[in-house]
């Protein structure tokens, strides 16, 4: 046998056991370290209501807010779901985004879907509360921070652009208002 049948034949061997553990089924509640992680946010699980003051080029608005939150997936994710109202009580704002656990990379995930756009921004959880920013233009972004604290939930979220002051554009007050059986924890039975 040449060398390099000899070589080919080695790396088989040692790739068809990292292979095989690679396809492993993972639990259906995803790894101890989301669960863990995801833990960490279970402040957040619950009904919440008040108002969103937004600043924008067309004025200040106010809505009143509702965010309902909790876990999916065993607890191994968070889902996020805001509305914000008008007076008459219409739907000026809907937004759902879920949280997630990257074991490999050792940061949360965070993927939000909002007035028509989606994406993945970066997410921070904090000892009283959590951080976010997404994109908002050439060299602009919006940093949203948030402190949960006693039962109200404080974000604010500012305009940050190179070259220019830091502006306000929204100011979300909320009290949480009560448990939640969304998301469903159950699923559908399969039986027909």
């Amino acid at each position: 046998m040449s060398i390099r049948a000899c070589l080919v034949l080695a790396a088989v061997l040692i790739a068809a056991p990292m292979a095989a553990q690679a396809q492993t089924p993972a639990s259906p509640n995803g790894s101890p370290a989301q669960r863990a992680a995801l833990d960490r946010l279970a402040f957040l699980d619950g009904e919440w209501r008040g108002t969103a003051t937004i600043h924008g080029p067309g004025g200040t608005m106010e809505l009143t807010q509702t965010e309902r939150v909790g876990p999916m997936l065993g607890g191994s994710v968070r889902v996020i779901e805001g509305r914000g109202y008008a007076a008459d009580g219409s739907t000026q704002f809907n937004a759902m985004a879920i949280v997630s656990w990257d074991a490999r990379a050792g940061k949360y995930g965070f993927r939000s879907y909002a007035q028509g756009y989606s994406g993945d921004y970066a997410f921070e959880a904090t000892e009283d509360g959590f951080r976010w920013e997404t994109p908002a233009g050439p060299g602009a972004r919006i940093r949203y921070v948030a402190v949960v604290k006693d039962g109200t939930w404080h974000e604010v979220g500012t305009y940050v652009a190179e070259g220019q002051p830091p502006r306000g554009m929204i100011d979300m007050r909320l009290t949480r208002v009560g448990d939640t059986g969304w998301p469903a924890a159950g699923a559908v039975d399969p039986a027909p």
